[in-house]
């Protein structure tokens, strides 16, 4: 109606609006027929809703309560619960599973649904877990990596079992997936111990003990360090996590005693998602492991060494892109989200200054 009052044309009207030529008569019409009044919306066709919004409100305030709140047993809400416990409470007079998902739909909110965290805690987390990452930015104390640096991650993955299935496992078909028989024997189980360069993002070197310890990851160590491009190195950086075999001080003077230009580095507690070993543990499991169906441990053990040599042909360094900063500010954004519930149990976390660029992948990976 502006641009009419200014003069403008129907056609000019529609191409400056986006609009057909008929839109713009239609509401030019509506208006000069009622005025102002001409400018409201029509009532819409179909029928009118039955549901109250104060009932609607009643839907979403539910929904946002866990079921233990309301003396409800149940872990999650789901729209059929949600519904049956409308009406047993008399909030509504009728509505049905459909209607109340509908409705949460506008919101929008899934009570169904769930995400797990975790709280970071333990001393110095953030300064910790910065010292990794800015190893994979290139940084060690503030200065920058030399050529002759290295950086390492290793981890174990514990209990991989050798299950042989009772009935052959069927190849896929036209119209049918993989078939594996449910039932299996068990030929015991054994660890993947390896050894991941960042830098080239090939595994160094690996083994597949039947448990993890003191020894094997000695022997890793080993075999590592007997390479050329890790013996002849000025540092070798080990990111490690809190496992028995590798924790505390000990560890370090041990590898320090067998290797003096080893740096053995360990991520904060609940901050194993910052070696990027685990990235290759997540390929294992889904390339090699699963669904399981090994006859022997020779056989499992043969296939895990296997398969890392067919991974190293082509292996890349990981791209890696979660900095200290972004550290900063997920710790900052937990501290406020998580204060108003653990106040007095669990102590803030303390946050870094800005201008130190202090240290989460969220395998938050």
């Amino acid at each position: 109606m502006l641009d009419a009052a200014r003069g403008y044309s129907n056609a000019r009207i529609a191409r400056r609006l986006c609009v057909t030529e008929d839109t713009v008569r239609t509401w030019r019409g509506r208006f000069a027929r009622r005025r102002e009044a001409g400018l409201v919306d029509l009532p819409r066709s179909g029928r009118p809703r039955r549901i109250s919004e104060a009932e609607r409100a009643e839907v979403v305030a539910l929904a946002c309560q866990l079921p233990a709140e309301t003396q409800v047993p149940l872990a999650r809400w789901s729209c059929p619960e949600l519904a049956a416990e409308l009406l047993s409470r008399g909030l509504v007079d009728a509505i049905s599973a459909s209607s109340v998902r509908r409705i949460l739909a506008e919101h929008p909110i899934k009570p169904w649904r769930y995400q797990s965290w975790i709280f970071a805690r333990g001393p110095g987390f953030a300064a910790k877990a910065k010292v990794i990452l800015d190893l994979y930015e290139g940084f060690y104390q503030e200065e920058p990596l030399g050529p002759e640096d290295r950086i390492v991650s290793i981890d174990a993955k514990p209990s991989i079992q050798a299950r042989a299935r009772i009935h052959p496992t069927t190849p896929p078909a036209p119209g049918r997936i993989i078939r594996v028989e449910h039932e299996y024997e068990r030929h015991g189980a054994l660890a993947l111990l390896p050894a991941l360069d960042v830098q080239t993002g090939r595994i160094a070197a690996v083994l597949t003990p039947p448990t993890t310890g003191i020894a094997p990851f000695m022997e890793l160590m080993g075999q590592v360090m007997a390479q050329d491009r890790y013996r002849t190195a000025k540092r070798v950086f080990v990111i490690v996590d809190n496992g028995s075999d590798h924790r505390g001080q000990a560890s370090i003077n041990r590898l320090r005693a067998a290797h003096p230009n080893r740096i053995l580095i360990h991520t904060p507690t609940h901050a194993s998602w910052l070696n990027q070993v685990e990235i290759f543990f997540s390929l294992v499991q889904r390339k090699v492991v699963s669904p399981c169906d090994f006859a022997s441990l020779d056989v499992l053990a043969d296939t895990l060494t296997a398969f890392v040599d067919r991974y190293n042909v082509t292996a890349t360094p990981f791209k890696w892109k979660y900095t200290a900063a972004d550290l900063e500010r997920h710790l900052a954004r937990l501290d406020d989200d998580t204060a108003p519930a653990v106040a007095g149990s669990v102590a803030r976390l303390p946050v870094p200054p800005p201008d130190t660029n202090e240290p989460f992948q969220s395998l938050f990976v």
